[in-house]
């Protein structure tokens, strides 16, 4: 027993052989996966640098009007901060981390909630996906980094790899979660009037569990956002460049400057998922 504890397992190697194959025997997989991402993710970018930028501003202000229930105060910070942002010089770096925060999130959910239904529906797949979760989770996001790079190269689509691993965790959970809570007398009323599985699932568990999913949604948008810094470490563009690059550099200003940028951001796209999830429940009950 003692010399197995003193005789060290060659774990690293083990992943390093593990990569390594993927990395050979898939090469033409990731390379189209690179390929096809980074067309969507310029293609994406480009559309939005199409759009003048007050036009942009302008449509998103109307949009957080409507959304915030007609008030006042999150236009009225939407249209200051990114006017900001513009004043700044930063918005061809404000879209390209829009465009990562999106396309991340999007991945994100596309697989989230199609898992966190299939984990409320089967323990089996609850013990299973859990761990994973966990590990995904507790995983510092800088090790995310190696495999990226090793699969898809550097830019921004490693960058969105990361992001996706980093942030899906909450959809799930919440996802998951909310199915679980809905009410056992409601799903047996729908069995008892022979609803079937899909039915039950779309038309009562899906919109009683809505709020739980947005609320998982809204996570997974923050986190993909709060990846921005370290995917830039790995050549994913945006204002995670200007970040970084100012800690190279000690430029005080430039990073407070970026980094007032990327909490308008956040604080912008965290009230918008907000209000769109009070904006659903409330046209639902009318």
């Amino acid at each position: 027993m003692l010399d197995f504890l003193q005789n060290e397992l060659p774990l690293s190697e083990w992943v390093d052989t593990g990569v390594d194959w993927l990395t050979e025997h898939w090469a033409a997989f990731f390379s189209f996966l690179q390929t096809l991402g980074q067309n969507i993710m310029d293609a994406m970018t480009n559309g939005l640098n199409m759009i003048h930028p007050l036009l942009f501003i302008l449509i998103v202000t109307v949009a957080a009007f409507f959304l915030g229930g007609k008030k006042w105060q999150l236009p009225t910070f939407t249209l200051l901060g990114l006017l900001l942002i513009y004043n700044q010089d930063l918005w061809s770096d404000l879209l390209s981390t829009l465009t990562l925060v999106i396309i991340s999130s999007l991945i994100s959910v596309i697989i989230g909630v199609p898992a966190g239904v299939l984990m409320s529906k089967s323990e089996i797949a609850r013990n299973i996906i859990t761990p994973i979760l966990d590990f995904m989770q507790t995983m510092p996001g800088f090790v995310y980094l190696i495999p990226a790079v090793a699969f898809f190269g550097i830019g921004m689509v490693p960058g969105v790899f990361a992001s996706v691993i980093f942030s899906l965790p909450p959809t799930v959970r919440m996802t998951n979660l909310g199915i679980r809570q809905v009410p056992v007398e409601l799903v047996e009323a729908s069995d008892s009037f022979g609803g079937t599985g899909w039915q039950k699932l779309f038309k009562l568990e899906m919109p009683l569990a809505k709020g739980n999913i947005f609320a998982g949604i809204n996570q997974t948008l923050m986190l993909a956002l709060s990846m921005v810094v370290i995917a830039s470490m790995i050549g994913a563009p945006g204002l995670g460049q200007g970040v970084l690059s100012a800690v190279q550099r000690s430029q005080v200003g430039n990073g407070f400057v970026y980094g007032i940028a990327i909490v308008i951001l956040a604080i912008i796209m965290d009230r918008f998922t907000q209000n769109l999830n009070t904006s659903g429940n409330s046209s639902s009950d009318n």
